[in-house]
């Protein structure tokens, strides 16, 4: 797919994505609790945005013809050592990914209340607006 095509879409999935975190996030501020249905809708948006940013990085990479990891973890690294992302935000990064990787593969020992807080603060807008963020084509 073309960088331009793939940039429109993963801009459009962090909106919808987004909206939704934010109705949750504006919720719980209010007290408000959450069904189970409705948390595991929270873990499902959280997933869907986050895996689609592992995917972004790895686009940019493959367009300037760098090595592609398969690890998310060095994607973002890689990222970092291009110039396309702040050496400070990885370790951010490497909490998100790790959040991505507890809910696809060790969902037994998910702490939804951890969850629920780290939406309840919006921390996935760092995510959100990776996605929603242009890429540079100067740069890529």
């Amino acid at each position: 797919m073309r960088l331009d095509l793939y940039q429109k879409e993963t801009a459009h999935l962090a909106a919808q994505q987004s909206a939704l975190l934010d109705e949750v996030a504006d919720r719980m501020k209010v007290g408000e609790s959450l069904s189970a249905l409705e948390q595991n809708g929270v873990l499902h948006a959280l997933q869907l945005v986050i895996e689609n940013a592992i995917g972004k990085a790895k686009h940019i990479l493959k367009h300037l013809e760098q090595p592609v990891p398969t690890s998310a973890y060095d994607a973002m690294s890689a990222l970092v050592r291009t110039g396309h992302l702040p050496a400070a935000e990885l370790d951010e990064w490497n909490a998100v990914i790790g959040l991505r990787n507890r809910i696809v593969h060790d969902y037994m020992n998910l702490d939804m209340a951890l969850v629920l807080d780290w939406v309840a603060d919006r921390r996935y807008q760092r995510v959100v607006d990776f996605l929603k963020a242009p890429i540079d084509f100067s740069q890529v």
